[in-house]
């Protein structure tokens, strides 16, 4: 059984498959639970992907199900690679159990859209720009800090790599807000500038004079999509203390109508960076 590391994308479209298959049967959590010899509980977690796949189980329940040999033998044959640990295993220890899990979507993520009220959004972030935000807003240790900042590194590293589209809107008040320092800052402006010539980027950024928008006041969203039919989009929002991962389909609608307003309401992609000339990024 693979360490706990938060479920990967793989780990958790197997888990939907048995509760889906469970669905199609008609059979009741308390008779899966039976067929397994332990409490309902046990199922809801395996369906939920809060455990490791265990091979004798999971045989039991496509057994208990009735699932055909040529729909069940996929589903074995995935488990070794939905038990591996999800890549940022390593950093646990610089890791809150919450962000185990929006990491694990995050990896396998075909588009990530994301607001910030204030800040530079985090996966625009340079390196230097974190660790100044990280010596303000955190007590980590230092040691600590340089655990997050190298992962902050690599997930930027995978983002690119995987090609995966990111679409994050801001308010100009972010580049007015001085993090680290004006050579700090100079440096976080020309990545954005540079996002111009990426065609997975797109960046808006709100101007100090616009009227408010559908994302005024509120704290920062993350909207994740993996092309996957068996997980539906998550929403991640942060509030001072709390971080909500949100998988309701009418919450996440509702969360997604509110990103499409104002982006709509924004200048469009490619319009200069407030005091440059420059674009942020294309359309």
């Amino acid at each position: 059984m693979r360490p706990r590391s938060g479920p990967t994308v793989e780990h958790r479209v197997l888990a939907a498959r048995l509760r889906m298959l469970r669905e199609r049967t008609g059979v009741s959590l308390q008779a899966a639970a039976v067929a397994l010899g332990a409490h309902p509980a046990t199922v809801r977690r395996i369906e939920r992907a809060e455990t490791g796949l265990d091979a004798h189980q999971v045989r039991v329940l496509l057994e208990r199900y009735a699932v055909p040999a040529e729909e069940a033998e996929p589903i074995m044959r995935g488990l070794a690679a939905a038990n591996l640990p999800g890549w940022w295993h390593e950093w646990r220890d610089a890791m809150e159990p919450w962000q185990q899990e929006v990491i694990g979507i995050e990896s396998s993520a075909a588009l990530i859209r994301t607001w910030h009220p204030a800040l530079v959004p985090e996966l625009l972030r340079t390196t230097d720009y974190e660790a100044a935000l990280c010596r303000t807003l955190t007590a980590e240790t230092p040691s600590r800090r340089d655990r997050h900042l190298e992962l902050h590194a690599e997930r930027r590293r995978r983002l690119r790599e995987r090609g995966a589209a990111l679409w994050a809107l801001f308010p100009a008040a972010a580049l007015r807000t001085t993090v680290g320092g004006p050579a700090v800052m100079a440096a976080q402006r020309a990545v954005l500038e540079e996002a111009a010539h990426l065609r997975r980027l797109t960046v808006q950024v709100v101007p100090l004079d616009d009227p408010p928008h559908p994302m005024t006041g509120v704290p920062p969203v993350h909207l994740l999509r993996v092309p996957v039919p068996e997980i539906g989009d998550r929403v991640v929002v942060e509030t001072p203390g709390r971080v909500d991962v949100v998988d309701d389909p009418a919450a996440v609608m509702d969360h997604r109508i509110r990103m499409d307003a104002a982006c709509a309401a924004a200048p469009h992609p490619g319009t200069p960076l407030p005091g440059t000339g420059k674009g942020p990024a294309n359309p």
